[in-house]
């Protein structure tokens, strides 16, 4: 009994040893910046946490590029607007969280 296992994937890719190895290396890079920027210390607090802010936001898209492969190519659509839909709903979670935990801090100094 033999089975015939087909993968047409068409025009997606899964990457190369090369994309995989430059992924790392920009990884391994934007991870030791913001180790740098918090242990060397000089920058102001503003100033540091917004570094880090920008530096994992650029972590973020290496991953989503070089490991999930996400890219803006017509074959992508449904993963885009998948990660769009999740970004949104960590967006209401996050920030409702804090709405809520602001008025709650509010509400009770009120008293």
């Amino acid at each position: 009994m033999t089975h015939s296992h087909s993968h047409a994937h068409g025009t997606e890719s899964h990457g190369t040893p090369g994309s995989y190895v430059a992924g790392f290396i920009l990884a391994v890079i934007l991870t030791a910046g913001s180790f740098g920027v918090v242990m060397h210390g000089a920058l102001g607090a503003t100033t540091a946490l917004i570094v880090l802010a920008i530096l994992a936001f650029v972590q973020v898209v290496v991953h989503l590029v070089f490991f999930l492969h996400l890219n803006l190519r017509p074959g992508q659509g449904w993963n885009v607007l998948s990660l769009a839909y999740t970004v949104l709903a960590a967006a209401f979670l996050i920030f409702g969280t804090i709405w809520v935990m602001h008025n709650v801090g509010m509400n009770m100094m009120s008293r």
